[in-house]
């Protein structure tokens, strides 16, 4: 799939969804920062609700990306896995 640009250049789905999951990244911090600044919980609801919602398109965007080899992730080394959770599990 291919979309033309205004200025005559083309997209392809790739550059789409690269384009999608960095707005995603975008929308999710500013309401992330937003529901945890709120003061009026009734909005800090409604910004927590709206946050999952984008957390779940983001999510989509991500497999798709995956699924076609467009998002590449590096699976944790196990022994480092372990490491994280016993320094997080000892702070608490």
């Amino acid at each position: 799939m291919y979309t033309t640009t205004q200025n005559g250049q083309s997209l392809t789905e790739k550059d789409i969804l690269q384009d999608l999951i960095s707005s995603q990244k975008y929308v999710t911090t500013n309401y992330n920062t937003f529901a945890g600044e709120c003061v009026n919980e009734q909005l800090r609801s409604a910004f927590l609700n709206i946050l999952d919602d984008e957390h779940r398109i983001q999510a989509d965007i991500f497999n798709d990306m995956s699924s076609n080899g467009w998002y590449q992730t590096t699976p944790a080394d196990q022994q480092r896995v372990q490491q994280v959770k016993q320094k997080f599990n000892t702070q608490m």
